[in-house]
C-alpha cells in the first residue's frame, strides 16, 4: 500500500484563512460541499475552479486531501459561488492527462499565498489529484 501524499495547511490557513478567502476573493474561490466517505456528512471547503480550454476541473493541489478522497468516492458534490449552487458530478483525470492541467493551475492562481510552494514541494502530477466537472 502507498503512503498518502498530504502537504496538511498551517494552522492558520486551516481555521481563519481558509474561512475568510471565499469572502474576499469571490471571483477565484467557490466552497465545495462533498458527503464524507464514511462518515455522510457533508463538508465544505474552499476551492479554486480551473477553467481549462472549455472545461473546469478542480485540482487537489496539496494532494491526497479528505475532500478529494471524499469525492473520488461519491463522484458528486456541490459548487457554491457568489450564493449559486451547482450539484456537479465530477470524473477523475488520468495521471497521464494531468501536467497540463497543473500547469495551467500554477499559471492562473500562483499569485495564492501557498500554491507555487505546495507544488514545488510536490512535483509528481500522480501526487494531485485532478478531477473534470460535470453538470
Amino acid at each position: 500500500m502507498t503512503a498518502r501524499v498530504y502537504l496538511k495547511p498551517p494552522w492558520m490557513q486551516r481555521h481563519i484563512a481558509n474561512r475568510l478567502v471565499p469572502l474576499f476573493q469571490r471571483s477565484m474561490i467557490s466552497r465545495l460541499t462533498v458527503k464524507g466517505r464514511r462518515s455522510g456528512r457533508e463538508r465544505t471547503v474552499p476551492v479554486a475552479v480551473l477553467d481549462h480550454e472549455g472545461e473546469r476541473y478542480l485540482v487537489s493541489y496539496r494532494g491526497l486531501s479528505d475532500w478529494a478522497l471524499n469525492l473520488s468516492a461519491t463522484s458528486e458534490g456541490r459548487l457554491t459561488n457568489r450564493g449559486r449552487a451547482e450539484d456537479i458530478t465530477v470524473e477523475e483525470v488520468p495521471e497521464a492527462d494531468r501536467p497540463p492541467l497543473l500547469a495551467a493551475y500554477r499559471e492562473r492562481y500562483n499569485g495564492m499565498p501557498t500554491v507555487a510552494g505546495v507544488l514545488d514541494a510536490l512535483p509528481d502530477p500522480a501526487d494531485h489529484p485532478v478531477f473534470r466537472i460535470h453538470k
